[in-house]
């Protein structure tokens, strides 16, 4: 088993904690804080080992895993990988374009592997549609949270739109040419709702909304392309696909058809994928265990958490607000 260490006991430092309690690729070590209080708290409720300096949890593990404010993930991730030791590290990857830049180059220099924790492709309702996302050419995504003042270390852009950044990236195998973002800071420092329009050489579009003050979840995002339309809810976790095939000559009275204006005849078919439940954290950490043991590059590689981080900035930028 892969011997693991967890920075940070947040909110999401717990969750991984208790999914690494049971997991059968890991040993959990031990954890780092530097909040005493919640060390003294978590060694007294449960069986965790508490390390006292951040050298000592690195020297004593195979991988780190870093879920700690993103403005310290550089720091203890560049400390592990020049302790030759893997990194899983939350999203986003780094504070700066240059300090995810920098992982990447140190990553590939000590030959150590790292995945950043873009979640949402290991979330179920994603799993059962991935395949039938072959080429979107326009995509629309609604993520929208209540104000919870943890996280609003970042924008809004960092803290909840980069999981959608994340999944148009790893969709649409096209240059970006243009994107458009306006924003505000309603309540926090910086811009808590968003919205961003990705334009791709290849003519995809992805326009892309987020905010966290808002009176209602929301996590969806819905995919057109040719003949095709997917449907992905995040959030319950369901999808639905809906295709558009030429009709077939013997149709029965339910069957929807459409007559474009050539008289050519359409089927519309509706498919509900299984979505089989999945604890998504928990599938992403077991998903690096698996690709270490094969010596093969991750999905959410650190160049990916890198390109996500530099379009998100990108965004921050075009807003001309503080991001």
């Amino acid at each position: 088993m892969l011997k693991i260490g967890v920075f940070g006991a947040g909110h999401l430092g717990k969750t991984h904690l208790r999914i690494l309690t049971i997991s059968k690729s890991f040993q959990l070590v031990g954890f780092y804080d530097p909040d005493n209080k919640v060390v003294k708290k978590l060694e007294r409720e449960n069986d965790y080992v508490a390390f006292k300096t951040p050298e000592d949890l690195i020297n004593a593990v195979d991988i780190v895993s870093v879920v700690t404010p993103t403005p310290s993930h550089f720091k203890i991730a560049e400390k592990a990988i020049k302790s030759y030791k893997h990194v899983f590290i939350e999203k986003p990857i780094a504070q700066t374009n240059d300090e995810a830049n920098a992982l990447v180059l140190l990553a590939n220099e000590y030959g150590v592997l790292g995945q950043v924790g873009h979640v949402e492709r290991f979330n179920p309702a994603y799993q059962a549609v991935r395949t039938s996302i072959t080429d979107p050419m326009f995509i629309e995504a609604h993520r929208l949270a209540e104000f919870n003042p943890r996280g609003t270390d970042v924008s809004v852009v960092l803290d909840l739109m980069i999981h959608d950044i994340d999944i148009v990236l790893s969709l649409v195998d096209s240059p970006i040419k243009r994107i458009d973002a306006s924003g505000l800071a309603v309540i926090s420092e910086t811009p808590d709702i968003t919205n961003a329009r990705i334009t791709f050489e290849n003519g995809c579009v992805a326009n892309l909304t987020a905010s966290r003050i808002s009176l209602k979840k929301m996590r969806k995002t819905r995919f057109f392309q040719k003949n095709a339309y997917i449907a992905v809810d995040y959030l319950t976790k369901k999808g639905e696909v809906v295709k558009i095939k030429n009709a077939s000559p013997k149709t029965d009275d339910l069957s929807i058809l459409l007559t474009n204006p050539k008289g050519d005849k359409k089927q519309i078919y509706f498919e509900i994928p299984d979505v089989i439940e999945t604890n998504p954290i928990q599938e992403e950490l077991e998903y690096f265990a698996d690709n270490i043991e094969k010596g093969k590059q991750p999905l959410a590689s650190l160049e990916e958490g890198a390109y996500a981080l530099r379009v998100a900035h990108q965004i921050i930028a075009r807003m001309g607000l503080n991001g």
